[in-house]
């Protein structure tokens, strides 16, 4: 993953932010939980499939990085989204249906620095 005529490796990854009260408040099982998180990855890959950075995430499968982050709460998680869409960061909101519940978001694979600075309040999830 050499950035062109850098000679330096970057390091694409790819953001996943679930809200942590799903667990920790509203007792939801863990796997459900997880299964969020897959569905806004996956849905985040499909939607930026043609994305040259998303390309490169995924032709080095044995070593793509994502970093796991908790919200608080689905006003955190949703403010983020906005935030991200405003500055036109691509990601997935997963919303949960027929319940109609935002549950998580993911990114599209990134260079690290890139999207960081937006993410900087949120925690790895516990």
């Amino acid at each position: 993953m050499a950035a062109p005529g850098t000679g330096t490796t970057r390091r694409l990854v790819q953001y996943v932010v679930v809200r942590s009260d799903l667990v920790h408040t509203l007792s939801w099982p863990l796997g459900a939980v997880i299964t969020q998180a897959c569905h806004a990855a996956t849905a985040a890959i499909h939607l930026n499939y043609d994305d040259p950075d998303t390309q490169e995430y995924l032709s080095e499968l044995d070593s793509m990085h994502k970093v796991v982050l908790q919200a608080p709460d689905m006003v955190s998680l949703s403010s983020l989204s906005e935030t991200l869409r405003d500055k036109g960061i691509a990601h997935k909101l997963w919303v949960e249906q027929p319940e109609n519940i935002p549950t998580c978001l993911a990114l599209k694979p990134y260079p690290k620095e890139t999207v960081h600075p937006f993410l900087r309040k949120f925690k790895l999830f516990k």
